[in-house]
Formats: structure tokens, C-alpha cells, sequence
């Protein structure tokens, strides 16, 4: 197998993302021995319910700091305006400086049939900025990686595509049963979001629906709690199973009936 460095970094659109759909697993590779960081594409500053854009985005960040650290994680975000999420030159280099900069052997991001229009946005630009980041000739800030790093998709909520339709199944799932607490823990963080999640979705619990979901995929796979990932198996990128293989005690696959 090709040897890819022990740096994960994982790439969402907004903040509590990376708790809501990988955080146990992310747990699991700090435990491995894995350096994590984190990035947003928006701190979620439209988001806010009981304050102006400015101090949502500093609240937002704020507590996505907060979440991180309880991985020892780094934590970028790149500013872009939640709801408004484009695919452009300029946030690709910038993608592309930050994982020359963390060294990322593995890259997580959102599929690109997510539900969320900002989801998608930021699958493609997270695509396109890691097949391209061991090129010399990107004009980056930062020393090009020596190999492409591998991509992995998260996932989205309820398992559906934008129209409802169930997506393929996920390649596999990783039993967080022992790694529940310390993603709570994380989304714990995002206090602020218990109020949006309300507003926007009629949830009244948005934790505990997070510990709903990650049961459920727990149901699907034979354990208490789980999450579940694609990898990116097409053109472009290696095809290693290094999440697989390292965290081969804990990968499960779906039942089939």
C-alpha cells in the first residue's frame, strides 16, 4: 500500500458539520495516532437567531474552536457566506494552501449529491482542490504535496439526495459505540445551533437527533452507534483503504436482509 501521512483533514460547509457526520470516527484516528484539523467554508454567520451576521460568525467560531480542541484539532475557516457557497478559483487555492499546509494524507468532505446546496458547493471545491494539490505548477503559497491525498465523502443527513431519493449505499460503516461521548461532547460546542435547528428544521433536540441518527446507522451496520463513508474510488485519486485499514477492528458493513 502506498505510504500516505498520518494527517486527516476534514473539509465541511459549516460549522458542527464535522461533529454531526465523522466525529466519532475522527476520535477513533486521534487514538490511531492521526493529526486532525478541521475547516469550514462559512462560519454560519446568517445562521444566527438572536444576533446580527458579526456576532454569529464570532460565536460560531468561537465554538467551533472549542469543538476542535477536544481533538486537539486545528480549526481554518475560509469565510465564505453560508447560503451563498460558489465554486471559484479563489477559494480552490486557498483550499489547496491549507491542505499543502496540514500535510493531509486523507481528505473528508461532503458528497456531492448532499442535500445541501452548500454541502455540494463545498464537495466540489474540496475535490478539485485535493487532486490538484501535488501539482507544482498550482500557484499556492505552500510546498505541494508528494502524493494526491486520499478523499472520502461523509455523510448526509437521512441518507438521501436532494429530491429524497435514497443514495448508494455507503462502502462502509465505523462503530463509534466507544467514541459516542466524545462526539456529543463536540456537538455540545454548538450551542447556538440548538435554536436554528428549531427555526429551520422543527428539531427540537438537535443532539439528541444526532445520537438518534448515529444510532441508526448503528442499526444498519450491527452495532450500538455508527458512522458511514464513501471513498473516492473514481479517477483522480488513489484508491487505498487507509481509514479501512487502520481502523480495521472497528469497519462494518451494511446488513443485508
Amino acid at each position: 500500500m502506498t505510504e500516505f501521512k498520518k494527517n486527516i483533514l476534514v473539509v465541511q460547509a459549516h460549522p458542527d458539520d464535522a461533529e454531526a457526520w465523522c466525529a466519532g470516527t475522527l476520535a477513533l484516528l486521534k487514538e490511531a495516532g492521526f493529526k486532525i484539523s478541521i475547516v469550514t467554508m462559512t462560519a454560519g454567520g446568517l445562521g444566527g437567531m438572536n444576533g446580527d451576521e458579526e456576532e454569529t460568525t464570532r460565536i460560531r467560531k468561537e465554538e467551533a474552536h472549542n469543538a476542535a480542541a477536544l481533538l486537539e484539532a486545528d480549526y481554518y475557516c475560509l469565510d465564505q457566506r453560508d447560503g451563498f457557497v460558489f465554486d471559484n478559483a479563489e477559494v480552490r487555492i486557498r483550499l489547496v494552501d491549507i491542505i499543502r499546509k496540514t500535510e493531509a494524507g486523507i481528505v473528508i468532505t461532503h458528497l456531492l449529491n448532499d442535500y445541501h446546496t452548500d454541502h455540494r458547493a463545498t464537495g466540489t471545491i474540496c475535490d478539485a482542490a485535493a487532486m490538484i494539490s501535488s501539482l507544482p505548477n498550482v500557484p499556492s503559497k505552500e510546498k505541494p504535496l508528494p502524493i494526491t491525498p486520499l478523499l472520502y465523502h461523509s455523510a448526509p443527513m437521512s441518507l438521501s439526495d436532494p429530491l429524497g431519493f435514497p443514495i448508494a449505499a455507503p462502502h462502509f460503516y465505523v462503530d463509534i459505540s466507544s467514541t459516542i461521548d466524545k462526539k456529543l461532547e463536540m456537538l455540545g460546542c454548538h450551542e447556538s445551533q440548538k435554536l436554528l435547528m428549531k427555526h429551520m428544521h422543527k428539531i427540537d433536540d438537535f443532539f439528541g437527533e444526532m445520537r438518534k441518527f448515529s444510532r441508526e446507522l448503528g442499526e444498519k451496520s450491527g452495532v450500538e452507534y455508527a458512522e458511514c463513508f464513501w471513498q473516492h474510488l473514481g479517477g483522480g485519486f488513489q484508491k487505498d483503504p487507509f481509514i479501512q485499514e487502520t481502523l480495521k477492528d472497528y469497519i462494518r458493513m451494511e446488513n443485508r436482509k
